[in-house]
């Protein structure tokens, strides 16, 4: 072996990927045909249409996602913009999100503003480019940041979130009745009422707010304030229960405050319902599984996500020419053991049936 000469052993060669023209080339068919097939478009016969699955299934032929996107302008990807990704709330909102976007072979790409006007504009400047349309849900969202930072012709539907004047649809939840009702409902037999807030700047947290204080008038007891966590409400179910004078009830802005309340409350011997009674609202998951069981409104946040992933894909696809309109979802009572010390029969609200 000669001196100073580096010798490298042969690099095994990599198999080729299979392309569309391999598959077609099995299938018997032309390349065209093969793509409106692998692509459900309906001008294709059924047999041909088995003979290219089977063929793509025989070869393990997977499409060239970039090409693709060039060729349709579509990525069959959805963006999903959400304040935060921790809680249960949110697992909600991505989960009824995805059972619609599986039905139709779509994908989500989730991104988080964490809160912030700054960051919610970088997510929403991500987006582009990378996907068919746009699921948003932010608290700092308005006309300005929309038109500064989305495409103008970029499918978009709001959740929870109001903008005026711009032309996207929008799927609200009427915090504001299911507020009232659930504040009524603590508030029977002269009962005093606080309340637990989340963010002052949460447009969700607003309409609240609102409700508790219109639900009581001259009767609207201490609010406290939290931020939508667990910590939070336990935070402010300490200081409930080391008032002097405390109150009956306590009307918590969000179940996983609510949570945190009652593990206050428990911790510092305060019975519930005997000695306070708690709702929340939202009724997450877990809210019926904990003990005492949560009082709450429920909003089936994963059923509105879903159903607003079908709108933005009906848009996408030009399946609803209907651009805008804002779409009020009445939550409704849901009453269990946290209230328990007046639960006879299930009562009729101003927003549905109460339930167990």
């Amino acid at each position: 072996m000669d001196r100073g000469v580096k010798r490298y052993a042969a690099r095994p060669s990599r198999p080729r990927p299979t392309t569309i023209r391999d598959v077609a080339r099995e299938a018997g068919v032309s390349v065209a045909s093969a793509s409106r097939s692998l692509n459900g478009l309906a001008n294709v016969s059924k047999g041909t249409r088995e003979r290219v699955l089977g063929a793509a299934a025989s070869l393990r032929y997977v499409p060239d996602t970039a090409a693709r996107t060039l060729s349709t302008r579509r990525s069959d990807t959805i963006g999903v913009m959400l304040p935060d990704l921790h809680g249960e709330f949110f697992s909600e909102v991505i989960r009824g999100a995805d059972m619609a976007a599986r039905a139709r072979g779509l994908h989500l790409l989730v991104s988080t503003s964490h809160g912030d006007a700054t960051e919610a504009a970088a997510a929403m400047r991500s987006m582009r480019g990378r996907v068919d349309g746009l699921l948003l849900m932010s608290p700092h969202v308005d006309a300005d940041l929309l038109a500064d930072n989305l495409a103008d012709d970029l499918p978009t539907v709001l959740i929870n979130t109001r903008v005026d004047g711009r032309p996207h649809a929008s799927f609200c939840v009427d915090n504001h009745a299911g507020a009232m009702a659930v504040v009524k409902h603590l508030a029977e037999a002269g009962r005093s009422v606080a309340h637990i807030a989340g963010p002052a700047d949460n447009f969700e947290s607003q309409e609240r707010r609102r409700g508790y204080r219109d639900a009581l008038g001259a009767a609207a007891g201490v609010i406290l304030h939290g931020d939508f966590t667990e910590e939070s409400g336990y935070r402010a179910g300490i200081l409930l229960a080391e008032m002097t004078e405390r109150p009956d009830a306590v009307f918590v802005a969000n179940d996983t405050m609510a949570i945190g309340c009652l593990l206050a409350l428990a911790e510092k011997g305060v019975r519930v319902p005997l000695d306070m009674t708690v709702a929340g609202f939202d009724d997450i998951p877990v809210a019926r599984l904990i003990r005492p069981s949560l009082t709450t409104v429920r909003t089936s946040i994963a059923d509105l996500s879903r159903r607003a992933l079908e709108r933005l894909a009906a848009a996408i696809w030009g399946e609803d020419e209907t651009k805008n309109g804002l779409e009020i979802v009445q939550p409704h009572l849901v009453l269990r053991e946290s209230s328990a010390w007046q639960v006879t029969t299930p009562a009729k609200t101003a927003v549905g049936q109460a339930e167990r």
